[in-house]
């Protein structure tokens, strides 16, 4: 199983970022899909989760209205599109899916 993650970068508080999560080595369509993220100091937190039977979506309060979990199937990917970010969201963001992750990408929101 891989899992790669792309699309971190440094932006300033109130931009936007689109993460992506190429997976492969296992049937994508099948198992739900999570982000993840851990800020320097913190334990790893669960960010948002997308299921795999009707692309139900949950999301962490902290991020709820801003961040939008989405998959495309058909290219075994996973998104996490973040909005009127803030440096409290400065972290490595880890693409999930079972036990396997990514290696993850880093997130910095900073003027």
């Amino acid at each position: 199983v891989h899992l790669v993650e792309s699309g971190g970068g440094l932006v300033q508080p109130g931009g936007s970022l689109r993460l992506s999560c190429a997976a492969s080595g296992f049937t994508f369509s099948s198992y739900a899909m999570r982000w993840y993220r851990q800020a320097p100091g913190k334990e790893r937190e669960l960010v948002a989760t997308i299921r795999s039977v009707d692309g139900s979506t949950n999301y962490a309060d902290s991020v709820k209205g801003r961040f939008t979990i989405s998959r495309d199937n058909a290219k075994n990917t996973v998104y996490l599109q973040m909005n009127v970010l803030k440096p409290e969201d400065t972290a490595v963001y880890y693409c999930n899916a079972l036990v396997f992750w990514g290696q993850g990408t880093q997130v910095t929101v900073s003027s």
